[in-house]
């Protein structure tokens, strides 16, 4: 009798145990979460210097864009200004050619009057041969002047074309700078808005962060208190037994229940507690864009709001109330240290201590503390530790 009482002892004592343990390992699976978040902080405000740094540079440039745009502003003002002068010029010119022009007509039209007679007529109204002489110099001085007419009208008319297509483009070329500092200006501001952005979500990633680091922080001191409330049950157990002295073991009393190997068989014939899309797997899951993992002790089902979910298995129902970080969650005992559980539902169908068959409602998708929207979280447990449910479903 003393035997079977120090064993059934043990077994309570390694029950208290095994649980703490379970939490125990609950809790490294936190504190190595909280690291990761940490890592994460670190991570988001080494980021947020580098954007920092960035937008400077970038706004040093900017400004350095914008005194060359300003530089060559003026230096295009100037060449308009010059154009317009040149322009002035050409008018003037084109007005003293035009004259110039009338002039050589007018020579043209009494060279031709004259024709072959002119050279005669001079000839013979020279009363003496040194009048003769003279006239022939002022001939030749009339031709050479006229000679130099037309010299100086063509080179006037090409210089200033010349001179007006060279402005027109500097003109140009400037008007493509011009546009080209104003697309890189647009560029710039364009990186500039888009480091501002970024800059602005490293920040917002990083108070995401801290909140669930405090939030993990706080759930792992929770969980610290109850495993040394747990332990100290256990001390306290072991003592008050050790020191018990029974004078008659009843038979029936403090026997541990007989283990139940129905739920253990159903491995791969559990129904889907309700019919959608798996949008969450369980294990550890690397961050998509950091360095960094999650783990999730479950599966996550997105399904229409209002949908049922039912229970895997016949069972009775343990919990059935809001749980932070969970919303409305239902935990039934299917026996033999198997649990399931269904969070995130908008409405609880069945309460604790109710005893439900498989395939029976105990819920309502919601998304009562979720951020993804209405779906099922899913969890099954062994002996309080969580177990990877897929394999477990049909």
């Amino acid at each position: 009798m003393r035997s079977l009482f120090f064993i059934l002892l043990l077994l309570t004592c390694f029950h208290g145990i095994a649980e703490a343990a379970d939490i125990q390992h609950e809790l490294q699976g936190v504190n190595r979460e909280i690291r990761e978040k940490r890592q994460l902080l670190r991570k988001t405000r080494k980021e947020e210097r580098q954007v920092s740094n960035d937008l400077v540079k970038i706004d040093r440039t900017l400004q350095e864009k914008e005194q060359n745009l300003k530089a060559l502003s003026r230096e295009l003002k100037q060449a308009e200004v010059q154009v317009e002068r040149t322009q002035q010029e050409i008018e003037t010119a084109r007005h003293e050619a035009q004259k110039k022009r009338d002039q050589i007509r007018q020579r043209l039209v009494s060279l031709y009057k004259a024709g072959e007679l002119g050279s005669v007529r001079m000839f013979f109204s020279s009363g003496t041969l040194p009048q003769l002489v003279e006239n022939q110099r002022y001939m030749k001085v009339v031709l050479e002047h006229d000679k130099v007419l037309f010299a100086e009208y063509n080179a006037k008319i090409d210089k200033l074309r010349s001179l007006k297509l060279n402005l027109e483009q500097d003109a140009a070329r400037k008007e493509k700078i011009k546009g080209a500092v104003n697309a890189k200006k647009q560029e710039i501001e364009t990186e500039k808005q888009k480091k501002t952005v970024y800059l602005s979500q490293v920040r917002q990633d990083q108070q995401t962060y801290l909140a669930s680091l405090k939030e993990l922080q706080a759930n792992a001191k929770r969980l610290q208190t109850m495993v040394e409330r747990l332990e100290a049950r256990s001390r306290k157990s072991y003592t008050a037994r050790n020191e018990k002295k029974p004078s008659r073991l009843d038979p029936g009393k403090d026997l541990p229940p007989v283990a139940d190997k129905g739920f253990a068989s159903q491995r791969g014939r559990l129904p889907v507690p309700v019919r959608g899309q798996v949008v969450g797997t369980y294990g550890r899951h690397k961050h998509p864009e950091f360095n960094s993992y999650t783990i999730s002790n479950g599966i996550s089902i997105s399904a229409p709001a209002g949908t049922e979910i039912r229970s895997v298995y016949d069972g009775q129902v343990i919990f059935a109330s809001a749980f932070k970080g969970y919303g409305n969650m239902v935990i039934i005992d299917h026996g033999g240290g198997y649990f399931s559980l269904y969070a995130h539902s908008s409405k609880i169908l069945k309460g604790v201590g109710t005893k439900v068959s498989g395939n029976e409602a105990v819920a309502l998708v919601g998304d009562t503390d979720s951020s993804k929207g209405p779906l099922l979280y899913f969890e099954i447990r062994y002996q309080g530790k969580p177990i990877d449910p897929s394999p477990w479903l049909r």
